[in-house]
């Protein structure tokens, strides 16, 4: 049973009226998963590798994730159009901080109107966006309840998903900051995306 469409409307309408330059539903079938690209967290290494409970190797990875996706059907995906000398300063910690609420609020608002076990996705440590005043992550350190589990979710490099697949999914460019536009989109920006796969609705017990 897919999402009904008032309820998507909505959802779409939330995400950019927090702040998503665009927003898109796709099915997760379109959703490419690969081991390599969450490989490169601890390959290259990130700076916020495994400080915070959202980053690997705290997350479930490729192999989670890919399990994740055979129980949802649907995703929404958005996306922030941003210059990309703001991506490539200080504000970028705001930038990302809103793909996090974005995700957060646009799972929650699914979570209410019944859509079960829908989950949201982001980029960026939440380690390092909210609790960046703090020397540890309070779940990675003591095995606490976060402190900002209103906000925080995933990031998405984790678990291998292919952002630039997804993008073209959602019928988008990728535009790397720094790096100029993959086709037509305006130069001097940079774009980054959230994804919130959405569950089934409350009382669904299998395929329509």
């Amino acid at each position: 049973m897919d999402i009904e469409v008032l309820d998507a409307k909505e959802l779409m309408e939330l995400a950019r009226w927090l702040g998503a330059t665009d927003v898109a539903m796709i099915s997760t079938e379109e959703i490419s998963v690969e081991d390599h690209l969450a490989g490169m967290c601890g390959e290259l290494p990130c700076s916020s590798y495994g400080l915070g409970a959202g980053c690997p190797p705290h997350v479930t990875g490729p192999s989670g994730f890919r399990e994740l996706l055979k129980e949802h059907r649907q995703a929404l995906v958005f996306k922030i159009e941003v210059p990309t000398e703001v991506l490539l300063s200080q504000e970028r910690q705001e930038i990302f901080g809103l793909l996090h609420k974005i995700a957060a609020d646009v799972e929650q608002l699914a979570v209410q109107k019944g859509y079960r076990d829908s989950r949201g996705f982001a980029g960026g440590s939440c380690k390092q966006l909210f609790c960046r005043d703090h020397p540890a992550c309070r779940v990675v350190s003591e095995g606490k309840e976060c402190r900002s589990p209103r906000l925080a979710r995933p990031s998405m490099s984790g678990f291998g998903i292919d952002v630039s697949k997804l993008m073209r999914s959602a019928g988008w460019a990728m535009n790397r900051a720094g790096g100029g536009a993959e086709t037509g989109s305006p130069s001097g920006t940079g774009t980054v995306c959230g994804l919130v796969l959405l569950g089934r609705p409350r009382g669904a017990t299998g395929e329509s």
